[in-house]
């Protein structure tokens, strides 16, 4: 390659996690993300953290939602998952509101973008 600047890509052994995936085949799935010591034993010093994840189905097809379920155990990730997805939904459906409401206020201008009107101008 041509002149890439040093890079340092490592990862950081102290902030290792392993994920484990928990779905009931229906709703929706949960992730574990469980912290790990560089020699993959469960570390205990830290928190597991556990994500859910679910589908909403727009008209451009299924978009898919995360949302954060503070927990301190699986079995209370799985019985608060239903409060946490309603408000994940609920805070992407008001991101998609808001995208939706800055694209309608564009105002574009013929000539300035290149991708309106074939590239920027007439041609000859």
């Amino acid at each position: 390659m041509a002149d890439m600047p040093e890079l340092d890509i490592q990862m950081d052994p102290t902030s290792l996690y392993r994920e484990e995936v928990y779905t009931d085949r229906k709703i929706g799935t949960i992730r574990a993300i469980v912290p790990v010591t560089a020699d993959g034993a469960t570390d205990l010093a830290r928190k597991v953290l556990y994500i859910g994840e679910a589908q909403i189905v727009t008209q451009a097809g299924p978009l898919p939602v995360s949302f954060d379920i503070d927990a301190p155990s699986l079995s209370a990730a799985v019985a608060a998952y239903g409060e946490a997805a309603k408000a994940g939904v609920e805070r992407t459906i008001q991101q998609l509101q808001e995208l939706r409401r800055q694209s309608s206020s564009s105002i574009i201008v013929p000539g300035t973008d290149p991708g309106v009107l074939g590239g920027g101008g007439f041609r000859r």
